[in-house]
């Protein structure tokens, strides 16, 4: 078995991919139209999961965040794209470095006023969990628009790591 924090980010990255991939689907009065009375829309999801990602991806790198772009700041899937991108560059330069001792010691995370303390392993295994979260509200919002959802379950980004025989 592949190292549990390489498995399950190589899994976010493919399901973000296929995510995005179906939003662009979408128009942009789509995109950013709220999908049913009261629900943020698609845009303000999207969004919410690559800014939430990359500024705690920055806090296990060590860096005290001090500003995070705004929803206006990434106002299109490619943005948003970009965005996450930049949480990919840091994960695969932060996932050599945690060793099993780093994984567990607490560490301070400092963003605009607030402070927690906690163990890596604990906002590592967090993000994805809250990007599978909001994958699922988007995909709820998708099928508003008529667009397809795609299947993002971890165990069909495994279908494709593994060979399925009959």
């Amino acid at each position: 078995m592949n190292d549990d924090f390489v498995s399950l980010y190589a899994y976010n990255r493919w399901a973000n991919r296929l995510v995005l991939d179906a939003c662009r689907k979408l128009t942009p009065a789509q995109y950013v139209a709220e999908p049913a009375p009261g629900w943020s829309s698609v845009r303000s999801t999207v969004t919410h999961i690559a800014i939430v990602t990359e500024a705690w991806l920055r806090g296990v790198a060590g860096e005290s965040i001090e500003s995070v772009p705004t929803e206006e700041d990434l106002p299109t899937v490619d943005d948003a794209e970009r965005h996450l991108g930049k949480a990919d560059r840091i994960i695969d330069d932060v996932l050599p470095a945690l060793t099993p001792e780093r994984l567990n010691a607490l560490q301070t995370f400092r963003s605009r006023g607030r402070v927690a303390v906690l163990p890596p392993w604990v906002v590592l295994r967090h993000l994805v969990n809250h990007a599978t979260y909001h994958r699922g509200q988007v995909a709820s919002k998708l099928k508003r628009f008529g667009v397809d959802a795609p299947a993002t379950d971890i165990v069909f980004w495994a279908f494709e790591q593994f060979p399925q025989t009959a």
